[in-house]
């Protein structure tokens, strides 16, 4: 099945299309889900979640892009609804309060395999890792992520400051090279 014949079926909520697009995408979405939570439990949550609002809202995919990135947006923003929902805001600092800012060269997080990436990610404070996620992963700036989270441009830089940082730490403590 093509995508437009997937989201003409899942429109008409046939149990085939539907079954056929969480197949073709789920294994990719349960990767940005990780991304997000703390544990594979966390992230399947999330991924179901993330599904039903794919199947209740496809009829607003409107074809200007692909299904695939529409499908990731909701699985983000599914992923943001569930770090609000928890409230798990604790390790958040205003940029002035952190005593330490990372220099680019020295961040080597670009050269890391994906798995070992995602295993350093997801230990990451909740705070951390979601504006990680957003700003690195997915691009979006601090302040765009600020209106996300309803927090501050500020904290924003704070809470990626402190990722940063947080992942050279285990960098430097697990004795990993990149280069």
């Amino acid at each position: 099945m093509t995508d437009e014949q997937l989201v003409e079926g899942c429109v008409k909520k046939q149990a085939l299309a539907q079954k056929t697009l969480y197949d073709k995408y789920s294994r990719k979405m349960l990767g940005v889900c990780l991304r997000y939570a703390s544990s594979t439990d966390e992230a399947q949550d999330i991924l179901q979640d993330g599904f039903i609002k794919v199947f209740d809202k496809i009829e607003a995919f409107n074809a200007k892009g692909s299904l695939e990135g529409w499908i990731r947006r909701v699985m983000v923003n599914t992923a943001l609804d569930n770090f609000r929902k928890n409230k798990k805001h604790m390790n958040q600092t205003d940029v002035d309060d952190v005593k330490y800012l990372l220099k680019a060269d020295n961040f080597v997080v670009e050269s890391l395999e994906a798995k070992a990436l995602l295993k350093i990610i997801q230990t990451l404070p909740t705070g951390f890792r979601t504006v990680f996620n957003l700003y690195a992963i997915e691009g979006y700036s601090h302040k765009e992520i600020g209106v996300m989270l309803d927090v501050s441009e500020g904290t924003s830089k704070s809470q990626y400051s402190r990722a940063r940082a947080y992942i050279q730490k285990i960098l430097e403590k697990e004795n990993i090279t990149t280069r």
